[in-house]
């Protein structure tokens, strides 16, 4: 069977429609993701009672699949509250909670990364803890995490295809739509991988040229 490259062509205005709110619904969840996983960090060196609160929430998140995460809030939540929950708005809950656990555990190994002496020499200025942890410690931490919350917006982006179980017309749906009315399965697939290939690359080489740039000039 001959590859048919006018049918991946055909078909890249839709995947690339699909592509768009791959990047959108991930850019979103990185962005609550961060916050929320930066709060996470923070409680989870604490000596207060979120401590507690920040590791049950790390461990319970890292040791479910996003995938049931995803079917817990779409299907699972609506029955409790007796109102359905939008495709987009618990696919975007089920990202933003899932980095959110992994951001809070990158966050973590980057305070804890910083030398006690910054914390001294905070202190020595009249610098309270909190002040301490955003003028000092959160911007070196940040510059040192920046590659691994580079690794996990990639890892966002390829898992964010998971939300297609729950009819969200993403890449990987919109590629479930051109198979079942093409029955050109390799084409399609091939033409999703690229797409898939052409964003982490992307953001990979994003990162490169921020960490390039926040690097101490020698």
């Amino acid at each position: 069977m001959d590859f048919r490259w006018d049918l991946v062509w055909n078909s890249l205005p839709t995947l690339l429609t699909g592509a768009k709110l791959t990047v959108q619904l991930t850019s979103i969840a990185v962005f609550f993701g961060t916050i929320l996983g930066t709060f996470a960090g923070i409680a989870r060196i604490s000596a207060g009672p979120f401590k507690a609160v920040s590791a049950a929430y790390i461990d319970v998140i890292r040791g479910t699949p996003l995938l049931v995460q995803t079917f817990i809030i779409f299907y699972g939540l609506p029955s409790l509250i007796q109102r359905p929950i939008p495709a987009y708005v618990a696919a975007v809950l089920a990202l933003s909670i899932n980095s959110g656990a992994y951001v809070g555990e990158i966050v973590r190994a980057g305070i804890q990364s910083i030398d006690r002496g910054q914390w001294e020499a905070a202190a020595s200025l009249g610098h309270s803890r909190l002040q301490a942890m955003g003028y000092i410690i959160l911007p070196q931490a940040f510059k040192r995490t920046l590659p691994p919350l580079g690794n996990e917006f990639i890892a966002l982006l390829k898992d964010s295809s998971l939300v297609s179980v729950i009819a969200l017309e993403e890449l990987v749906r919109k590629g479930q739509i051109i198979i079942g009315r093409t029955f050109r399965p390799f084409e399609v697939w091939l033409a999703v991988a690229l797409i898939y290939f052409v964003m982490t690359f992307t953001v990979s080489r994003f990162v490169n040229l921020l960490e390039r740039k926040m690097a101490p000039e020698s």
